[in-house]
């Protein structure tokens, strides 16, 4: 079953996964205990807005300000691989 990411979701990372930066491979990480998912550049500023608190809408805003091309689409389909991987958490609005 497939959970749809929804505009008015409030994204954040699930409990025991961290953001961090990985000095050895010199970009940011997603740790958790089933292991290590390396990210690029948007991918971590993505998961660095997921605070619970931002809407999905209010992040692709915010991205947006930062990067010249953002698909509210692109962001929605990133968040919702993570979520199946049970890496992201969705609040309700």
């Amino acid at each position: 079953m497939s959970v749809a990411v929804l505009a008015t979701n409030r994204p954040r990372l699930a409990r025991q996964v961290r953001l961090q930066w990985d000095p050895v491979r010199e970009q940011q990480v997603l740790l958790a205990p089933e292991g290590v998912l390396v990210l690029n550049q948007t991918g971590a500023t993505i998961l660095g807005l997921c605070d619970g608190e931002r809407t999905v809408v209010e992040i692709v805003e915010e991205l947006r300000g930062q990067y010249n091309r953002v698909a509210g689409d692109e962001v929605r389909d990133f968040l919702t691989r993570l979520v199946a991987k049970r890496l992201v958490e969705l609040g309700d609005e």
